[in-house]
């Protein structure tokens, strides 16, 4: 079941200062929203001066004794560090990573009571309010772009020991500045899965069934097993299915949890069925169905082919016109001129203003305006026209993971319906083993051709 909401800790004045662990001095401006455990402030480094209302930085504050915040705290502190994240998208090819940067944390008294803090990232308006300012959904290709970057979080996350848990619209936010970008918040029910490389076992355990969000939470969870990489995956699953189709077979029986349960095993034992059935959607449900087909494969404790995971939505992305690239609001507000052209109710501009507003009962990191023009025109390079190469997004080769098939190996054909021209070049990793093994081959002809030499010189 969702955490309870615990007491709400005594709103601080503005101006109060902080100091965190580093000895770092924080700044407190105005409150900017709460959620079930904490209330989110403004905050600057700068405490000389009144905090800006376009600071780029939050403190999160809970009572010392609430857990929530404590867990967010220990996974950004083991598996976030900033150096690991640049590290990672570096390693990755990546041009972001979805989760918000982690810049302190430390203790407070205030009025005799105790308190914990964070200081993180500000970022914009959270994709709940974008499904709602959309009629309940959201167009397909942006579903897509937002799975194939939580897939790219969640590897990251995954592959140091945690799940987050507590996957849905409310913890995706975009960035402050830009809305292209989208982030996974909110680890407070993140989970260390795999302590030390030795995964948890699956156990059921009746105390802690439904476990999470009900409308999203996993099978497992369900059943009260301990979070794990599929059960993200499957939480994801069961997000994307909710923006494509503005609804879940299960939203009218979410207060008997065990009628989800069945309601959610249905929908999985009748894959592809079900999925087009729920969605109704042309665009994107292939995509999702194919998707959820290869989570389901997974075992408990197995680790998901993320490179395969994110082909299936690059493809999708790809029959739909489009590609992983493409400016994210575009494809609302183009999915909202359709609305006005066809006669809906709302009628909406052609350059489109997503405007957020400061929430007092949401847990959002932080609110800004986003203009985005419709009618700009991306160019499309031939990684868009081509998403499942390997260059357009290429992961880290893994033993257990297949690389992405590349049209560009020798010996191999290119399809029919392909111009060789736009047929991208080998990824960097193979033209570095060609070299090497290039090295090799002409080093081995010279050595052998000096023993000759010398043989013929000093021998003969």
């Amino acid at each position: 079941m969702p955490p309870r909401k615990n007491k709400l800790p005594a709103l601080l004045p503005e101006g109060f200062i902080v100091n965190d662990t580093s000895k770092k001095s924080w700044r407190l401006g105005k409150k900017l929203g709460q959620g079930g455990f904490g209330l989110i402030y403004l905050a600057s480094p700068d405490c000389d001066r009144p905090v800006p209302d376009d600071t780029a930085y939050v403190i999160k504050v809970e009572n010392y004794q609430n857990g929530p915040l404590f867990c967010e705290l220990k996974f950004y502190q083991r598996a976030a560090k900033p150096e690991d994240v640049t590290l990672w998208i570096h390693r990755h090819n990546l041009d972001y990573l979805g989760i918000p940067r982690y810049w302190g944390t430390g203790e407070l008294n205030y009025n005799s009571s105790s308190y914990r803090f964070m200081v993180v990232d500000r970022l914009g308006t959270d994709l709940q309010k974008m499904q709602n300012n959309n009629s309940g959904r959201l167009p397909a290709k942006t579903v897509m772009q937002i799975g194939i970057r939580m897939l790219d979080v969640l590897e990251y996350i995954h592959e140091h020991e945690y799940v987050h848990g507590d996957i849905k619209a409310g913890n995706i936010l975009l960035h402050s500045l830009d809305a292209s970008k989208v982030y996974l918040a909110d680890y407070g029910l993140s989970y260390r899965y795999c302590p030390n490389g030795k995964h948890k076992e699956y156990k059921e355990d009746p105390r802690k069934c439904h476990n999470g969000t009900i409308e999203f939470t996993s099978r497992d969870a369900h059943k009260g097993v301990a979070p794990s990489r599929r059960g993200d995956l499957e939480i994801l699953a069961y997000c994307m299915l909710n923006w494509l189709s503005g609804k879940l077979p299960w939203d009218h029986s979410l207060r008997d949890p065990s009628t989800v349960l069945a309601s959610k095993t249905k929908l999985w034992d009748d894959l592809p069925n079900s999925v087009i059935k729920s969605s109704g959607e042309k665009d994107g449900c292939q995509g999702l169905a194919k998707f959820m087909a290869e989570v389901s494969l997974l075992s408990y404790d197995e680790k998901p082919n993320y490179a395969d995971l994110r082909r299936i939505l690059c493809k999708a992305l790809y029959r739909m016109g489009t590609s992983l690239s493409s400016p994210l609001l575009n494809s609302l507000a183009q999915s909202f001129q359709k609305q006005s052209v066809g006669g809906g109710k709302k009628n909406y501009s052609q350059k489109t203003a997503v405007s957020t507003h400061r929430n007092q009962d949401t847990g959002n990191f932080g609110t800004r305006s986003v203009k985005e023009d419709s009618s700009s025109v991306q160019k499309t390079s031939h990684a868009d026209l081509y998403p499942d190469i390997q260059n357009i997004h290429k992961p880290m080769r893994k033993p257990n993971v297949s690389p992405i098939h590349n049209y560009n190996k020798a010996g191999d054909k290119i399809p029919w319906n392909t111009d060789p021209s736009d047929v991208l070049e080998r990824s960097d990793l193979e033209l570095h083993e060609q070299h090497r093994r290039d090295i090799y081959k002409y080093g081995l002809a010279g050595s052998v051709l000096l023993l000759m030499i010398y043989y013929l010189i000093y021998v003969l």
